[in-house]
């Protein structure tokens, strides 16, 4: 046998053994994904109570845009919108509704990294915009309470995007 070969077929027979075979199933998804799915939900409608709720005041957040900011900006940039618009867009003139597909969550005890593909689908009158970002949440378990510590948002590009 030739050395070239030994290499990947001692990858293949000792991957499985080395912990990068598939992980075991986080014991608190079903909250974490309770959380997730609550969140966009007020996201959706900028609530802000959520945001305080779901973000730690330690956050990191690096925007698909390649913003990096905090839990106070994100806070003010709530804020100030709410401050411009008083009154709620109205469901055909642009609102976005936030849903989370494809959720893989991984758990280290009081930290989880919860990765999933964000969908945001914007109706505007007779059209309807859909727009995929893959994100990836860093979570920590403070005082019995999950909160969201790191996050990376990406754009998907279209070509990449999942067709419906």
């Amino acid at each position: 046998m030739k050395t070239k070969y030994l290499l990947p077929i001692l990858l293949i027979a000792v991957l499985p053994l080395s912990g990068f075979s598939q992980s075991s199933p986080a014991p608190e998804a079903a909250d974490l994904t309770k959380l997730l799915k609550d969140f966009l939900a007020g996201a959706s409608t900028n609530n802000i109570s959520v945001h305080e709720h779901f973000w730690a005041d330690d956050l990191i957040y690096t925007s698909a845009l390649g913003r990096r900011k905090g839990k106070a900006d994100i806070l003010r940039e709530l804020r100030a919108e709410a401050a411009a618009s008083p009154t709620p867009t109205p469901a055909d003139e642009g609102s976005t509704i936030y849903t989370a597909e494809d959720i893989r969550i991984q758990q280290y005890g009081t930290t989880a990294i919860v990765a999933f593909r964000l969908v945001a689908t914007t109706k505007k009158a007779d059209k309807t915009e859909v727009a995929n970002y893959l994100n990836t949440g860093t979570f920590l378990k403070r005082d019995g309470k999950w909160q969201a510590v790191g996050w990376q948002a990406t754009k998907m590009p279209a070509e990449t995007e999942p067709k419906k």
